[in-house]
């Protein structure tokens, strides 16, 4: 586990300070601090050390992961960040935190990796499984994540509320898949597993289990909210009331009583007949 005397502190004054403010509708100004912070949090639990050369999977649109794995790698060491699609804001993200040298930016599926076996000390995938649309798709990554790298990060928040801001976090953000299956005929994020799917989707892959746990953020967690102009633009009247009548009761909650992060499942893991 990574010393974490003072690291939060160090990342807030060293990076966190250079990232400007991202205002987006019902989110707070910090939110993305917010959620970089979270995300190293998780990571405490990942093994990085300085110098590792790490590959990152889904790295999404604001680098939430990558700027935390850039500042802990260090400065000899690397984050290749992988992504199909969501670029939007990450390389002016990425260079306002001052670690852009750390940081190879690769667009491609991540069940097709363009490297050799065991390229990289560490791959992570932190809150980018319910991305991945099926269940046979999260094998496919997990299987590509075993193969290029001696290691594997897998956390995830998993369908856990022990708080009421964390209910009403899930019901808010569980409306996703049926709102946009609706809509588009396929999902967005998927609902959150437990822990024990996580475990089975990886040795599904070929992996081995080294360690896993569970990890409380205590922090907010504002990326659940859906706009109600989505669930209104739903064309089949009987999917679009009742989906309607969830986001008035869900969207009720958020108002009283916040939300807060759930517990998030990691776990680290192997190839199979590999060493520890």
């Amino acid at each position: 586990m990574i010393n974490a005397d003072n690291l939060e502190e160090r990342f807030k004054k060293e990076v966190l300070s250079r990232i400007q403010p991202r205002p987006e509708p019902q989110l707070p100004e910090d939110w993305l601090h917010i959620e970089m912070l979270e995300r190293l949090g998780v990571l405490q639990f990942a093994g990085v050390q300085r110098g590792m050369n790490v590959v990152e999977i889904g790295c999404g649109a604001h680098a939430l992961t990558t700027v935390p794995l850039a500042f802990l790698v260090g400065e000899t060491g690397r984050v290749v960040a992988v992504d199909r699609a969501r670029w939007s804001h990450f390389d002016e993200i990425v260079r306002e935190s001052g670690l852009r040298r750390r940081v190879i930016p690769l667009k491609c599926d991540a069940r097709e990796l363009p490297f050799p076996l065991e390229s990289f000390d560490l791959a992570v995938l932190v809150h980018g499984v319910r991305s991945l649309k099926s269940e046979d798709i999260i094998v496919g990554v997990f299987r590509e994540m075993l193969r290029v790298s001696e290691r594997v990060f897998i956390a995830e928040s998993l369908s856990i509320a022990k708080t009421k801001a964390q209910e009403a976090h899930i019901e808010m953000y569980n409306l996703r898949q049926e709102v946009f299956e609706a809509l588009f005929g396929e999902k967005d994020d998927l609902h959150y597993f437990p822990l024990e799917r996580l475990l089975e989707f990886v040795r599904e892959a070929g992996g081995e289990i080294r360690d896993y746990g569970v990890f409380e953020p205590n922090l907010p967690h504002f990326l659940a909210y859906i706009p109600r102009e989505y669930v209104e633009r739903i064309r089949n009247a009987r999917r679009r009331e009742e989906l309607l009548e969830r986001w008035e009761r869900a969207y009720e909650k958020l108002q009283r009583y916040g939300e807060e992060h759930p517990p998030v499942g990691w776990l680290i893991a192997s190839k199979s007949g590999g060493g520890s």
